[in-house]
C-alpha cells in the first residue's frame, strides 16, 4: 500500500483534526484564568470580629471567584473612603456616614449593599458614670469627623438631649485604642466595640448599647467608585459574590469564624472576645449576607446627619445607591 493516502482519506483528516481543534479551544477559553485577577478592598484594623470580615478573601471564597483579594487594613472608615476616593482602593466597606457626607459633596461613590445592618457597638464609660446624661462636660474618645465612632457619640448625645458643644472629643485611632484610654483613666468615656465588654475591668462598663440606643444606626456596607462600577463590573460582582459566600460560611461555622479572627488578630487561646462577639452577632441577627440596601436607615441616618450639623448640602439616596451589582451577585452566588 503506498505510504502516501489517496486524496480524499487525507481531506477527511484533515477536516477532522480542524473540527477537533475548534471543538476544544471554546471549551479551553472559558476556564477560569490561570492568574486571579486582583482586587484592593478596604476595611478596619481586624478585631474579634474578624472571622466575619475576612472570612471572604481568607476562606478561599474569593479564589472561587477568579479573584485575588488584598486587604488593607484602616485605623478608621474615614481613612478607608479618601483611599477609595483617591484610586487606591477597588472597594471598602464601613459605616455610610462618611459616604453620605462626601456623595453630597460631589464624590463618585455608590453603596452597593450593607452585610452588618446593626451595631454590635457602645459608649464604655468609668464606673462611676451612671448614665447617658451624664456625659455632659465630659472628654469623650471618638476616631476621625465622620466616622462611626463619632457620629455614634453625637447619636447617642442628641437623643439624650445634650449638645455636642457642652462635651470635648478627643480623637484616637482604634477601638482598643479608646478602650484603653478610658481604662487609664485619659478619657470618660469612648466609643468601641462590644468586644470589649468580657475583658472589661470593674472600674470600666458598658453605658450605652448601640442596639438600645441607636437601632437604625448601620454599621457596614460595601462601597466602590462609579468608575469601578463601569469598567470592572463583571469582576465586582464576583467579589460581592465571595463576600456573601464567605459571610454566609462565617455565620453557619462558629469554630471556623472563631479560629480565624483569634489568627488575624493574634489572640491568645482563651482569649474569650471572639466569641463574645460572635455570639451577640447571632443574638440580634446582626449580619445579614445577602447584603440589602436599608433605605429606611439610610434616610435615618441622613436625618442624623442633618441634626448633628454634620450634612449642610442635599442628599438623594436614589443617587447614593446602586443595587445593580449586588442583584447579579445574589444569582452568582446561588441565591
Amino acid at each position: 500500500m503506498s505510504s502516501i493516502c489517496p486524496i480524499l482519506r487525507c481531506t477527511l483528516l484533515s477536516a477532522l483534526a480542524l473540527a477537533g481543534a475548534t471543538f476544544v479551544a471554546p471549551a479551553s477559553a472559558q476556564q477560569p484564568s490561570a492568574q486571579p485577577v486582583p482586587w484592593r478592598h478596604g476595611v478596619l484594623e481586624a478585631k474579634s470580629d474578624a472571622g466575619f470580615v475576612f472570612m471572604p478573601s481568607k476562606g478561599g471564597f474569593a479564589e472561587k471567584q477568579g479573584l485575588k483579594v488584598e486587604m488593607l487594613q484602616f485605623k478608621g472608615d474615614a481613612l478607608a473612603l479618601k483611599a477609595l476616593i483617591a484610586g487606591d482602593l477597588d472597594t471598602y466597606e464601613g459605616s455610610p456616614g462618611g459616604p453620605m457626607l462626601a456623595a453630597s459633596n460631589g464624590a463618585d461613590i455608590k453603596l452597593l449593599g450593607c452585610y452588618w445592618p446593626l451595631l454590635t457597638y457602645g459608649i464604655f464609660s468609668k464606673a462611676n458614670i451612671a448614665s447617658a446624661q451624664e456625659l455632659k462636660g465630659k472628654v469623650m474618645a471618638i476616631s476621625s469627623p465622620g466616622a462611626l465612632p463619632d457620629l455614634l457619640a453625637r447619636a447617642v448625645l442628641e437623643k439624650n438631649d445634650i449638645p455636642s458643644s457642652e462635651v470635648r472629643f478627643a480623637i484616637m485611632g482604634s477601638d482598643a485604642d479608646r478602650f484603653r484610654a478610658v481604662m487609664a483613666g485619659v478619657v470618660d468615656a469612648a466609643a468601641a466595640s462590644t468586644e470589649f465588654v468580657p475583658i472589661a475591668p470593674s472600674s470600666v462598663k458598658l453605658l450605652v448599647h448601640a442596639h438600645d440606643a441607636v437601632p437604625n444606626y448601620v454599621r457596614l456596607c460595601l462601597y466602590a467608585s462609579g468608575k469601578t462600577i463601569t469598567q470592572r463590573r463583571d469582576q465586582l460582582v464576583r467579589f460581592l459574590a465571595a463576600q456573601m459566600a464567605g459571610v454566609r460560611h462565617a455565620l453557619n461555622n462558629r469554630d471556623d469564624a472563631i479560629r480565624l479572627a483569634k489568627e488575624m488578630t493574634e489572640a491568645k487561646p482563651d482569649d474569650p472576645r471572639a466569641g463574645y462577639i460572635y455570639d451577640e452577632v447571632v443574638r440580634y441577627s446582626a449580619i445579614t449576607p445577602d447584603m440589602p440596601i436599608p433605605m429606611d436607615k439610610l434616610a435615618w441616618m441622613r436625618e442624623l446627619l442633618t441634626k448633628t450639623g454634620n450634612l449642610t448640602k442635599p442628599l438623594d439616596l436614589a443617587k447614593l445607591t446602586d443595587d445593580g451589582p449586588r442583584a447579579k451577585a445574589l444569582e452568582l452566588a446561588g441565591k
